[in-house]
């Protein structure tokens, strides 16, 4: 007599389920993907995959004049084209010794803080977005057209503005310009409550994202993460403060830190709106402060061919998603020997192996779009 056993299915249950988010899904904001090990509806593990947008920069900036590596370092976070720029004329400059005009100091502050309202209004349409609300993003395109109408007017360009130069800024600004700015911000800033109503206050979105998603501040430490989704988790550091560069260590009136301690993804979007708010605040007193100051240079007259001298420095900016690093290397050539890119993006992401695990399949795309990244910006 023989006995027989037979399964029926009781295994299967506690199988785990491997998951691909990406690389082509709407809510990744480019080419990410995720790999999530699930449990049901919950996620048991989670990997994000990423360089498939790498074009491999770092080893290019090496084959390119100091010149010319400022059009290549615009490129890697899209949304932030003029701050990017900044940090590496910011390097070369240090390695050179170089005193930028006033004027030119001025400028830089106002266009960088300009280009962080349009990088902050882009995440405040498209994270309502992908929680089920389509109307913040008409909105957020409205004002973004408004000011990258005077960008456009000031650079030439839309989203790569190649203005930065070695020594200062390409140009003087238009005729009329600063008044023009002046008007765009009032206009910005009179329909900024929209997002106060609109969007923090729906209930719905307020139920999507209060509590989920939190991030501990030994966890930011732990990752490095930087920008407005370290302050939501109450690690209060911004460099415009606490290592002043530009003209920020005279504004320090005007420039707010803002920070939270919940670390949720309500938290960090309501970090994103505040900061807003603030950018609006800081042009508004670089455009006074730039009424005042007397006709004079905005650049430095430089050689035909520009060596760096040999040495390193490193040069970090506070970028409107977080910290980036510029650390540059130079043997007294025309190229620089080596030139390291901290990009915000790479870091925070980093953190999602610890912000998924625990959490529903539905809360992913929520928490996945409260991290502000731009994939151009992990990949490098």
């Amino acid at each position: 007599m023989t006995e027989t056993t037979v399964g029926i299915g009781g295994a299967a249950e506690s199988t785990d389920m491997v998951l691909n988010i990406g690389p082509q899904h709407p809510s990744t904001h480019g080419v990410l993907r995720l790999r999530l090990v699930l449990d049901g509806e919950r996620v048991q593990q989670a990997e994000p995959v990423i360089g498939y947008m790498h074009r491999g920069a770092e080893k290019l900036f090496e084959a390119r004049d100091y010149r010319q590596i400022i059009m290549l370092a615009n490129r890697h976070d899209w949304l932030s084209a003029f701050s990017n720029e900044l940090g590496v004329v910011m390097a070369v400059e240090r390695m050179l010794g170089m005193e930028v005009p006033e004027r030119a100091v001025w400028t830089r502050t106002l266009l960088a803080e300009l280009n962080r309202v349009l990088n902050h209004l882009m995440f405040l349409g498209s994270y309502p977005l992908e929680l089920g609300g389509i109307t913040p993003m008409f909105h957020a395109f409205r004002e973004r057209e408004e000011l990258q109408a005077v960008m456009e007017e000031v650079s030439g360009g839309r989203m790569h503005y190649m203005f930065n130069r070695v020594g200062g800024l390409k140009e003087d600004l238009p005729a009329g310009w600063l008044g023009r700015a002046r008007d765009a911000v009032a206009s910005v800033r009179s329909r900024m409550d929209v997002y106060d109503r609109l969007v923090l206050g729906n209930e719905i979105f307020r139920g999507r994202t209060r509590g989920v998603g939190v991030l501990s501040a030994e966890a930011v430490h732990g990752y490095g993460v930087s920008g407005p989704i370290a302050r939501a988790s109450g690690v209060d550091f911004d460099l415009r403060r606490d290592e002043p560069y530009l003209a920020y260590g005279e504004l320090a009136d005007t420039l707010k830190v803002v920070t939270r301690s919940e670390g949720d993804c309500l938290a960090r979007f309501e970090c994103l709106l505040e900061q807003t708010h603030n950018a609006l605040d800081l042009a508004d007193a670089c455009l006074d402060r730039m009424a005042d100051l007397a006709p004079g240079p905005i650049n430095q007259r430089l050689p035909k061919v520009l060596k760096a001298p040999e040495g390193h420095t490193y040069a970090w900016t506070e970028n409107p998603l977080g910290i980036n690093g510029y650390y540059l290397v130079s043997t007294g050539e025309k190229t620089p020997y080596r030139l390291k890119l901290r990009s915000a993006s790479y870091n925070n992401i980093q953190a999602l192996t610890e912000l998924l695990p625990g959490t529903l399949v539905a809360d992913m795309v929520a928490i996945l779009g409260s991290l502000f990244f731009v994939v151009g910006d992990i990949d490098k």
